[in-house]
């Protein structure tokens, strides 16, 4: 699972994670949190989506195989919550 930020899909860890888990066999998902407050900055600009960053040797983009959610703009934290669940057995199904 990715959280997604807005600078998230900049950053040389994310990218290595991604591919890692994905030659792991593993399910994965993105989730943007840019709708949660943050007690500093409060809500922040949503973040390109990572798997936009990843390319596999047939020229497609590992984004047209993983899903990422934008919770509830008004309600962010309780759709994750409530979606959660459902979010990561979807993403382990489509792996297999």
């Amino acid at each position: 699972m990715v959280l997604i930020g807005t600078e998230t899909a900049d950053r040389p860890w994310v990218k290595h994670e991604i591919i890692k888990a994905w030659n792991e066999d593993r399910g994965l998902l993105g989730i943007h949190i840019h709708n949660i407050n943050c007690p500093n900055n409060g809500k922040c600009s949503q973040g390109k989506n990572p798997f936009d960053e990843v390319t596999f040797d047939s020229g497609r983009k590992m984004s047209a195989y993983i899903k990422c959610y934008n919770p509830n703009s008004y309600d962010a934290y309780n759709s994750i919550k409530d979606n959660i669940e459902a979010w990561v057995e979807t993403a382990i199904k489509d792996r297999k």
